[in-house]
């Protein structure tokens, strides 16, 4: 057996738990073993859609985010379960737990997946190896089964994973991505929605292969600065380094919810707005982050997505603020159609304390507002020495995932709690 090392050349593993919700009740409950389960929202409501299923659902034609009352009429036989989001936490913990354990070079990157830099593992192990071992402690240890890509990136190990599944380990080198990688459909590459997939056919792109190949300014030109981000990782580039510490990092915070019925009355879509800007507004609250930028997601009742977004001259974090940017978005761009499904984002968000607000023509009595305390303030300080007199603010800390209303956030708190132990 060799060592696990080569050179300077990384060795990036990519974990991604298989129908992670679906294999814990099946851990947890093992009469559920062998049989057609889902995690679902409320059945009798047509928002009820699958979170995730298990293979022998999908065996059945069932698949992740499929209306209830479809996946039924497919599999009559499907047992139904409600999320039980704790139960998750406390599986994801356990995971991250067996990962860290060969390696602190571990990034989580949701709840049921993370990246790990393996490079500088010493031992006899190969690389393969290692993959087994993680893999079949996480079965026998946990009852969880997960598929494993190894690759010299994140990119590249991220497809691996995706490659075979359920118990899959994958290797993909870079001399491998023309056989592999580039006869795949544009829609299977990591980072191509559907959105980007239909600007990609029109200007006749239909793999990777082809992404690989195109001219870099038509990507551009059609994609902005993602064009050129897709063509690199198509010819296997990416830099990006595992970093353990991006579970602090929060780029945006929102909220969406799937409505019971196809909405047109404007008045009651104002109140749904007004319920999803004062949801996103406590998750920022609660992590004491703001952002510059508001965006909407809006789904018709034929499933065509759009978003739009605007730019605001400061910071935001307020609700009505919040709302006031998205309902604006939202009328003006609304073509009457009703409505499926709604979402308000703020993203570009950054730890409030850490930002100034602009003085401007728009802001500025607010200021003036506040020069009264401030001259206060150091008069005191003249007198007494400005260490014993400062204005309050709030401790300089790390954003918190501790909001009670966004469990895709929560689970980060358990890494972080961890390493402050």
């Amino acid at each position: 057996m060799t060592s696990i090392k080569r050179g300077n050349s990384r060795i990036i593993f990519h974990i991604d738990m298989n129908s992670f919700y679906a294999s814990v009740e099946q851990s947890y409950d093992p009469s559920l073993k062998g049989k057609a389960i889902a995690i679902a929202g409320n059945p009798k409501e047509r928002r009820g859609i699958l979170v995730t299923c298990s293979y022998e659902a999908r065996a059945k034609g069932v698949y992740t985010t499929m209306s209830v009352w479809e996946a039924k009429r497919k599999c009559p036989e499907l047992i139904l379960l409600p999320p039980n989001f704790e139960r998750y936490r406390i599986a994801s913990r356990a995971m991250f737990e067996v990962l860290k354990s060969y390696t602190i070079q571990v990034e989580p990157v949701s709840i049921d997946e993370g990246y790990m830099d393996v490079t500088n593992i010493d031992g006899p192990m190969t690389a393969l190896q290692i993959a087994d071992d993680i893999q079949t402690r996480l079965l026998t240890e946990l009852d969880l089964p997960c598929s494993i890509g190894i690759a010299p990136n994140k990119f590249l190990a991220k497809t691996a994973s995706n490659l075979k599944k359920p118990m899959g380990i994958t290797v993909l080198r870079k001399r491998d991505i023309d056989k592999i990688l580039w006869p795949l459909p544009v829609l299977d590459m990591h980072g191509v929605g559907e959105s980007t997939a239909k600007k990609l056919y029109s200007i006749g792109l239909q793999t990777i292969g082809d992404i690989a190949k195109a001219e870099e300014g038509l990507l551009k030109e059609t994609l902005g600065k993602n064009g050129s981000r897709l063509k690199k990782r198509a010819n296997g580039f990416d830099d990006r380094a595992v970093d353990p510490d991006s579970v602090y990092d929060t780029k945006s915070v929102g909220s969406s919810t799937t409505l019971p019925t196809d909405e047109s009355d404007l008045h009651e879509l104002k109140k749904v707005f007004k319920s999803l800007t004062s949801k996103v507004a406590n998750r920022l609250e609660s992590k004491r982050l703001a952002g510059p930028t508001v965006s909407i997601q809006i789904r018709d009742s034929d499933w065509n997505n759009s978003s739009r977004s605007q730019s605001t001259r400061n910071l935001i974090y307020e609700k009505e603020k919040i709302f006031e940017v998205a309902w604006t978005l939202f009328t003006k761009n609304w073509d009457g159609q009703p409505i499926r499904l709604l979402g308000v984002t703020v993203s570009n968000v950054v730890d409030r304390v850490d930002f100034t607000e602009q003085l401007s023509i728009y802001n500025f009595e607010e200021h003036a507002k506040e020069e009264p305390i401030l001259n206060l303030v150091e008069s005191l300080q003249k007198r007494f020495g400005k260490e014993m007199v400062t204005r309050g603010q709030t401790q300089v800390r790390k954003p918190t995932y501790e909001s009670k209303t966004s469990f895709s956030k929560d689970f980060l708190d358990d890494h972080k709690d961890r390493e402050n132990k």
